[in-house]
């Protein structure tokens, strides 16, 4: 059973927010004829962003559920990408479990949104993008990105030019970028199987130090904070199927990740490394050729935990550590979301299917709100990391979209084949 209702636009007024929101009960919800609310102010909470919200537009249903309700910021935001002349509509499948099952929906179809503006500049493909605050004295978030031409160009989004441009892979592709916890520094991994720790300080622009990489696959990297001026770098190994684990910034190697004898997964397509809150020991999460997802403990050398998946290559995985729960893409038509449980064993959760196949990359909001996908279609397709509803599809590039980053502010920046960089704001954090 699906119910169909009109949201007339004044609703998103604050006025009439307002007093959908009052505490009297005589402005919620209750079954018909009677004036006893079904549920407490207390319970409605965004389905999208988690904050008090007012009771669900679908009122006039006896299905009424807490779950279904939107707040005013996360409706207007829902409204703005799919705008209405004169009113929104709300779809609700009443009888379901799933969290928020009420959303906006559009009335006809709408021209696709535009992003809040586009850096262009990089005269080759975008292949990675990172966030990072102000490394060069600005006290202003900066947009690092890496192409296809071995440059990284440090991108101002105040000015929306490039300030800086780094050339130390010797036009090799640049395939990952990250910041380290001291906010100066910078690791770039490139095709020219080298990986560059930058000094960003008052700035400089040079490379301080390198590391020789043994593989050539397409696996990014990955580092984990041990303190101020210490982290764990995870890279790919010299065997095809191997993860090299190396103390930074001595470069001493820790040990060499290689899969059991009777397992076959092929070459790590990419890595995570994270730690439990409850224990120091560093995890790793990789993804491999085979379609599956193993969780190594790094400090025994084995693996805990493994799940297929997927049928193809795993080309991009996320986690989110506080609900132990993570989404991995492929060259498939399909994300998979998994868990992790107490006893470290990987859980399937659900697949979300998709319109075509291929993702390059995925990656999670900071506040954990939405996911955004980065497409083989030239597509970026935005989630609600929960529910794994789809929100958005953002059909803005013309060729392979490679690379998604948020910042902590929330803004989403995705790079593609086309030499463009479109950075949008969409569902702003409250």
């Amino acid at each position: 059973m699906v119910v169909r209702l009109t949201v007339p636009s004044t609703l998103l007024s604050s006025p009439e927010a307002a007093a959908v929101s009052s505490p009297d009960p005589q402005h919620l919800p209750g079954m018909p004829g009677s004036a006893t609310p079904l549920f407490s102010p207390s319970l409605f909470r965004c389905v999208l962003c988690a904050a008090p919200a007012h009771p669900p537009l679908c009122t006039g249903s006896p299905f009424l559920l807490p779950s279904c309700s939107w707040c005013s910021s996360c409706l207007r935001s829902q409204h703005a990408l799919w705008p209405s002349p004169s009113a929104g509509s709300l779809q609700c499948h009443p009888g379901s479990s799933h969290l928020g099952d009420c959303t906006p929906t559009r009335m006809a179809a709408p021209p696709p949104p535009d992003p809040q503006f586009v850096l262009r500049g990089t005269q080759s493909a975008v292949h990675a993008l990172h966030f990072c605050g102000g490394a060069q004295g600005q006290g202003h978030p900066l947009l690092l990105s890496g192409s296809l031409s071995g440059l990284v160009h440090i991108w101002s989004l105040q000015t929306r030019r490039a300030v800086a441009t780094l050339d130390g892979h010797e036009g090799q592709c640049v395939t990952w970028l990250q910041t380290l916890p001291q906010g100066h520094q910078l690791l770039s991994q490139g095709r020219d199987l080298k990986l560059c720790l930058w000094d960003l300080g008052e700035g400089r622009n040079a490379v301080v130090d390198s590391v020789r990489l043994e593989s050539i696959g397409f696996c990014r990297g990955s580092v984990l904070a041990r303190g101020h001026q210490h982290w764990t770098l995870a890279v790919p190994g010299r065997g095809s199927d191997e993860v090299q684990i190396l103390e930074m910034p001595s470069k001493t190697s820790v040990c060499t990740l290689k899969p059991e004898a009777d397992a076959k997964p092929g070459m790590p397509m990419c890595l995570e490394l994270w730690q439990a809150n409850s224990s120091p020991r560093p995890l790793l999460l990789a993804g491999y050729e085979d379609g599956s997802v193993a969780l190594w403990d790094v400090s025994e050398r084995k693996v805990c935990s493994r799940i297929a998946c997927h049928t193809e290559p795993v080309m991009a995985l996320d986690f989110d550590s506080q609900k132990a729960r993570g989404v991995s893409g492929s060259a498939e038509k399909a994300l998979a979301v998994w868990s992790l449980d107490e006893q470290q064993a990987l859980q399937a959760l659900r697949t979300q299917e998709l319109t075509n196949p291929g993702i390059a990359d995925v990656k999670i909001r900071p506040d954990r709100k939405i996911l955004a996908t980065a497409g083989w279609d030239h597509r970026i397709r935005v989630f609600h990391w929960w529910t794994m509803k789809p929100l958005a599809v953002l059909a803005f590039h013309s060729a392979t979209v490679h690379c998604v980053a948020f910042a902590t502010d929330g803004l989403l920046a995705a790079g593609s084949r086309d030499q463009r960089i479109s950075v949008w704001s969409l569902y702003p954090r409250t």
